[in-house]
């Protein structure tokens, strides 16, 4: 079959990959044609757009791409005709998917979404339109099918796609020789891989250096940017930078500053002790506050249902507050209760094979 796979950031390349390669096994005759990045350009088929040129954080830095997000849809919907798939697979990337399936739907395109839209956030009545363009839904957090349910829709719970990564990551046993670490306690930064995120919290991770020492700061960086981008951040604070090896990283970490978004989730199953940070636009973040109605904002505590991880948001997102939060979590009895929290985490996320449960689905659906 033909496959058109949309996803639209560097967390959805990841899944997208997986599930490419989840596909082929199911499908001998699979092709794809794809939004996505390099990670799914390694499983073949053609790249038509990189992730790259697409993700905008916030709504202001929305308003300001408009022009740039409208020429991306009509670049898609007329790729999408022309390619003609027996099935479009949908990874997260809402505000710029769910315009797609609604398109797709028209012309007769079974859609699949992978990675539901977080509708459970804010505007849960955006259900009802799902429920009118999106033939089958895959979703990867546990509490999401019975808030679907609760719409009168019904979803199928895959798993998280994390835990296959995860399960099959082995580890670099020269990480540390390779990128001249020492043997000192690694606190490890990640400032996410959007421009805007970097900007704005990077510099406030590496402001809290000078108050631990005895640890070395590594950052994971994006490898959409250069070691020269990174470096003007840094200043007198020298932490070294690791391309491509996040999750070698976090297998030798003893804790970590993260931004919110997958990584939070990815360090936990990791079992790294964090601090998770959050900064953005001043009327990005006012509209957020009244629109968005969840208690947390990382998936640790989102999944959990608690407060495991201390999540430090705009104003709270200061080298002071970050000081005092890492400190907690470095040693003593706050680092040892996250860890114990953590075990909850694992139990409620549950066995790896997202991946393939997600391919066999569509595969049968279609």
């Amino acid at each position: 079959m033909k496959y058109y796979l949309i996803a639209g950031e560097a967390s959805g390349d990841l899944h997208g990959a997986n599930l490419m390669k989840a596909l082929k096994i199911e499908d001998a005759n699979a092709e794809f044609r794809y939004f996505g990045g390099d990670k799914m350009q390694a499983e073949g088929g053609e790249l038509v757009k990189h992730y790259a040129d697409m993700a905008f954080m916030g709504f202001t830095e929305v308003l300001l791409n408009l022009r740039t997000i409208f020429k991306n849809l009509k670049y898609c919907k007329s790729d999408l005709l022309a390619y003609r798939p027996e099935v479009l697979v949908l990874i997260d990337f809402p505000g710029f998917n769910l315009k797609i399936a609604e398109f797709a739907k028209e012309n007769g395109i079974k859609v699949c979404y992978y990675i539901s839209p977080k509708v459970w956030a804010w505007n849960q009545k955006r259900v009802l339109k799902i429920k009118k363009i999106v033939d089958h839904m895959f979703c990867i957090l546990p509490f999401e099918v019975a808030f679907y349910k609760g719409w009168g829709m019904e979803v199928d719970y895959v798993g998280n796609p994390l835990l296959d990564e995860i399960s099959s990551f082995t580890p670099n046993a020269k990480f540390k020789a390779q990128n001249h670490l020492t043997d000192q306690p690694i606190i490890a930064l990640l400032p996410g891989s959007r421009k805007q995120e970097i900007e704005r919290l990077l510099p406030v991770m590496l402001s809290v250096m000078n108050n631990f020492d005895g640890y070395q700061f590594v950052i994971a960086a994006a490898p959409t940017f250069s070691a020269e981008y990174y470096q003007q951040f840094m200043n007198k604070n020298k932490a070294l930078l690791v391309f491509n090896q996040t999750y070698d990283l976090l297998n030798q970490a003893h804790a970590a500053i993260v931004a919110s978004g997958t990584a939070t989730l990815e360090t936990a199953l990791f079992n790294v002790p964090q601090v998770v940070v959050y900064k953005g636009g001043a009327v990005s973040i006012a509209i957020a506050r009244l629109l968005v109605k969840i208690r947390f904002i990382s998936l640790v505590n989102l999944i959990v249902d608690r407060r495991i991880v201390a999540e430090l948001i705009q104003e709270d997102c200061s080298e002071e507050k970050v000081t005092i939060e890492l400190g907690a979590i470095v040693a003593g009895n706050g680092r040892e209760k996250m860890l114990i929290d953590y075990g909850d985490l694992h139990r409620l996320m549950g066995e790896a094979g997202a991946s393939e449960k997600t391919a066999k689905l569509i595969v049968g659906y279609t």
